[in-house]
């Protein structure tokens, strides 16, 4: 045999047994399972980058957005601080002029002027209780307040004096009528017993209720009315109940 043959014998066997290795490393499992890791090694470190990436993304998100909420929560503070203290001194200031506007509302009275013939409307109306007595209605017209002093100073007929009036009768305040409401006063025209003197029949009636001004002159009934030296008038009441009491 000659040295030719031996080399080329040789490299065919050492080919053979290559061929015989790579053979077993394929069948062989973990040869397999070598790959796998080999390639997932190799794929780890691009995946990696991505996911601290998208970590990163995330951080950076939450945190712009939890700086967005609090600043859409919170007012921009001035650098000098005095656009705080301006904004406070005028809400103070603000309140304090509420305040004093509704102080002044509460102390200053509303508006009231004396019950005149001008801004009422009078009424006069026989009773059945007590006997012998008239009801004087007077009804504020106007739009304002109004006061009824004292009591009405009554003519009737062609009298020349007024009745006096009953001292008891005097309320504790002065009456005073809003627009639409009325006061009253009770006329005792004549004593029940008969005991008075100087009886006629009136049939006209005018009263003041100021001492200036016109006369208020309510209608009386047809047939007039009877009235002697008894005749006396009450304060001007709140209710027609304490008019019609004495």
């Amino acid at each position: 045999m000659s040295a030719r043959t031996t080399r080329t014998r040789t490299l065919a066997a050492a080919a053979l047994a290559v061929a015989t290795l790579t053979l077993t490393a394929c069948n062989n499992g973990e040869g397999v399972r070598d790959e796998g890791a080999s390639a997932g090694t190799t794929s780890q470190p691009s995946s990696t980058p991505t996911s601290e990436s998208q970590k990163n993304k995330e951080t950076t998100t939450d945190a712009g957005q939890a700086v967005s909420s609090s600043d859409s929560n919170s007012e921009p503070k001035p650098k000098d601080g005095k656009g705080a203290q301006n904004s406070t001194g005028s809400s103070g200031s603000t309140g304090s002029s509420d305040s004093s506007k509704s102080s002044d509302s509460q102390d200053t009275p509303p508006t009231r002027t004396p019950c005149t013939s001008a801004n009422t409307r009078a009424t006069a109306t026989v009773v059945s209780r007590p006997l012998n007595h008239l009801l004087l209605t007077v009804t504020n017209t106007g739009s304002k307040n109004c006061n009824v002093i004292g009591y009405p100073a009554v003519r009737f007929g062609e009298a020349q004096s007024v009745p006096p009036v009953m001292e008891e009768s005097k309320p504790q305040a002065v009456v005073t009528l809003a627009p639409g409401e009325s006061g009253y006063a009770g006329v005792r025209l004549s004593m029940a017993d008969g005991s008075g003197s100087n009886g006629y029949t009136a049939k006209s009636l005018s009263f003041y209720l100021t001492d200036s001004g016109a006369a208020s002159k309510p209608s009386l009934p047809a047939k007039g009315v009877y009235v002697d030296d008894s005749i006396s008038v009450t304060y001007w009441q709140q209710t027609m109940a304490d008019a019609l009491t004495w």
